[in-house]
């Protein structure tokens, strides 16, 4: 039930792929994706529009801003370093969290769906100036708690090469409180909306994005999803969790081992025969 933007850029890191490729190319199967997933959300009504708009306008100033500072340490070649500590931050905190889930249900306590864990009755989005309406989602708030998740969502989707739906989904129901019936579509939208354009940004400020390897992707995401959706129907979604969980932690050393051990040779050179 993820997008696996988080997942997919890390193994493209570890088969090689340059880290500015990665993040770029990525976006584009996450745009891809999402727009699959928006079709089957608009059918069942399961969009607010409204709100959906208001968090791709942050979402657009964000990716905006992350282009340019991923095109400033492309330029200083420090992307590959603030790449790899991100990546190092996310992949160990999301895999302790699907353990300690998993692990949960193991021992019997099964931690309650996002569905019934109580939510608070208001929060700072209604509290704060410049107030609106949002009929679908049957709420008042303000538009600024919207506008800088988007920004937030919009910032990290750019550098990190994610789509930052398993970042907004809690985000728009604990901060925003907006029902779960129109959570998925919604966040759908703004992600379709931010990797579009983070794939247009990339390829006109840095060229990073590598159209045949976006193709293999799209089409290998096509495919996994078929089987994945076969596969994982007789699979509880606990043991998956955490399997992945784990792998993640795993790759979360991988990252940490590149970051602290001295590479075996320090330059590279390439171009020419031996």
């Amino acid at each position: 039930g993820v997008g696996g933007g988080f997942i997919m850029t890390p193994a493209l890191l570890f088969l090689g792929v340059p880290a500015p490729v990665a993040v770029a190319t990525g976006a584009s199967q996450i745009a891809a994706t999402s727009f699959s997933g928006i079709m089957t959300q608009t059918r069942r009504r399961s969009v607010d529009w409204r709100m959906g708009l208001l968090l791709s306008l942050g979402g657009v100033l964000g990716s905006s801003a992350g282009v340019a500072l991923f095109e400033r340490l492309l330029r200083l070649g420090q992307l590959d370093l603030l790449v790899s500590i991100l990546y190092l931050l996310l992949l160990s905190s999301v895999g302790f969290l699907m353990v300690r889930e998993s692990y949960r249900f193991w021992r019997g306590h099964p931690q309650k769906s996002v569905s019934v864990l109580r939510r608070p009755l208001k929060t700072v989005a209604h509290t704060l100036p410049f107030r609106l309406r949002f009929p679908r989602s049957g709420l008042y708030i303000s538009v600024l708690p919207p506008l800088g998740i988007g920004f937030t969502i919009g910032a990290i989707s750019a550098i990190m090469g994610i789509g930052g739906g398993f970042i907004l989904i809690p985000a728009m129901i604990y901060l925003l409180r907006m029902p779960t019936n129109v959570v998925i579509g919604t966040s759908q939208f703004q992600v379709l909306v931010i990797s579009s354009l983070i794939v247009v940004l990339q390829s006109i400020a840095t060229q990073t994005v590598d159209l045949v390897l976006a193709l293999l992707l799209m089409a290998g995401g096509v495919v996994g999803a078929q089987i994945g959706a076969r596969v994982g129907a007789g699979i509880k979604a606990e043991y998956v969790r955490g399997i992945l969980g784990a792998l993640l932690m795993a790759a979360s050393i991988k990252f940490l081992f590149d970051l602290v051990i001295p590479p075996a040779e320090l330059y590279v050179l390439g171009g020419g025969l031996m």
